[in-house]
């Protein structure tokens, strides 16, 4: 009786976690409104209103291999940041960094702590590299909704990722960055270029690959940059200058949150919305990201116990608290071998469920398969959408971020989507940046002082 029980349960499960897989149609539907809303970031008359911003990055060139010296990048984007010292010659490449970390205090706190730490601590590291008397030209990779002016003025759009600094928002960071530089009065640098962590990656990756031509972010938060043919940027002032082509920052992490995802979102992404810093804002990435989706199987584990589906019906004190069921928990389960279970065991006991049983081990997995092949298959929609927009018969994609580097499937399970989601005569490779966001930074800078010279 009970094995027959089990059974059941598991084609419950099945049955439960179904909103949770797209069929193709959803995936088209995705792939069309996401066009059309980067369509409307674009033009001038329809940015105002548009959820999906495409901000333009004024980054018109690529590395070409001619870049020389030795550069500064700061890469901000989440609980760390990064302050790298880098070198290039001829055929090479070195790099020396140091992580500080950000206390929650002064991500909660004011613009100007924020970026008196931040030029305190490149004070130290510039020091320790010994190179505090030269002037060195700085990328600063800075990722969050950015509306940038120029290649060095960049206006905060809005805070995301936990952080919430007060005064930064609507204002130029390059300038309050520079000023926290000019407090200290001990250091001289000089920002080149302001970019995000999608653009960063973009570059790092077309610095060793030339077919480079989007680059993605899928860790803490998600978004996506592509270069553009210049005459569709009406935003774009410079148009008569320049190479025709500019990098565009989509922002795509806060598409549908006018609605346009509502027909794919499930309850546990609006109680994981509802939860969130920024409710009613990147909903998107909510469904895509780290800092997101170890929350989302622990809310469907959460449901499916309660219901008497899993654990016998008994869960505990830990799967039922927010947040406890970390993202890492997922790439770890997923990394068990077909059929054996010793990472999932290990985490239901962390988490007090000593009591699981096998039919529960698979349960487990395939929530976590459910809610993750849907976080890759909601990337291959928007990166399918950005080739066939391109149309240009070969790119690479440069893709960073914990999801993509650390779970098992993500790469597999995103290169036969875009496969069957592309058009038939585009053909791409996914490219894993080796830290894109610190290198990329540091060859924006490097590519613009290179125009300058």
């Amino acid at each position: 009786m009970g094995l027959k029980r089990n059974i059941q349960a598991q084609s419950v499960i099945r049955e439960r976690c179904r909103e949770l897989v797209f069929t193709d149609v959803q995936n088209r539907e995705i792939m069309k409104r996401l066009l059309n809303d980067i369509n409307k970031g674009l033009g001038k008359k329809t940015h105002p209103s548009s959820i999906v911003k495409c901000f333009v990055t004024y980054v018109q060139d690529l590395p070409n291999g001619t870049e020389r010296g030795k550069f500064l990048a700061l890469d901000l984007g989440g609980t760390n940041f990064r302050v790298l010292l880098i070198e290039l010659s001829e055929n090479h490449f070195e790099m020396r960094s140091k992580i500080f970390a950000i206390p929650q205090h002064i991500m909660l706190g004011s613009g100007e702590q924020l970026f008196d730490h931040i030029a305190d601590c490149m004070a130290k590291f510039m020091k320790e590299e010994k190179v505090m008397h030269e002037t060195l030209p700085l990328g600063f990779t800075f990722s969050f909704p950015l509306s940038q002016l120029g290649l060095t003025k960049g206006v905060l759009e809005r805070w995301t990722k936990g952080f919430n600094c007060s005064g930064v928002v609507g204002n130029d960071v390059v300038k309050l960055l520079e000023d926290a530089i000019a407090r200290r009065g001990d250091i001289e640098i000089s920002v080149m270029a302001i970019l995000n962590d999608s653009t960063g990656t973009l570059m790092s990756c077309a610095w060793l690959n030339q077919s480079c031509r989007i680059g993605v972010i899928v860790g803490t938060g998600s978004n996506a940059c592509y270069v553009e043919k210049q005459k569709n940027c009406e935003l774009f002032d410079d148009v008569d200058n320049g190479s025709g082509k500019v990098l565009v920052n989509t922002e795509w992490g806060a598409f549908g949150d006018d609605g346009a995802l509502d027909f794919v979102r499930t309850d546990y992404d609006r109680e994981v919305d509802k939860h969130s810093i920024n409710p009613g804002k990147q909903l998107h990435e909510k469904m895509i990201s780290g800092m997101y989706m170890g929350e989302l199987v622990r809310l469907a584990l959460e449901r499916f116990t309660k219901e008497g589906l899993m654990f016998g019906g008994k869960g505990s004190e830990l799967l039922f608290t927010r947040g406890r069921f970390y993202t890492k928990y997922v790439s770890e389960i997923e990394s068990d071998p077909p059929g054996q279970y010793a990472n999932c065991k290990e985490i239901l006991e962390e988490l007090h469920l000593k009591h699981a049983t096998e039919q529960d081990y698979v349960n487990v997995r395939y929530v976590c398969e459910c809610v993750s092949r849907r976080a890759a298959h909601l990337v291959s929609c928007g990166i399918a959408t950005l080739l066939n927009k391109m149309d240009e018969p070969y790119a690479t994609v440069g893709i960073d971020g914990s999801v993509y580097r650390y779970h098992p499937h993500f790469h597999n399970l995103m290169m036969e989507k875009i496969s069957e989601l592309v058009k038939p005569n585009i053909r791409f490779d996914l490219m894993l940046s080796e830290d894109g966001s610190g290198r990329g930074a540091a060859l924006v800078a490097a590519v613009a002082s290179r125009k300058r010279r």
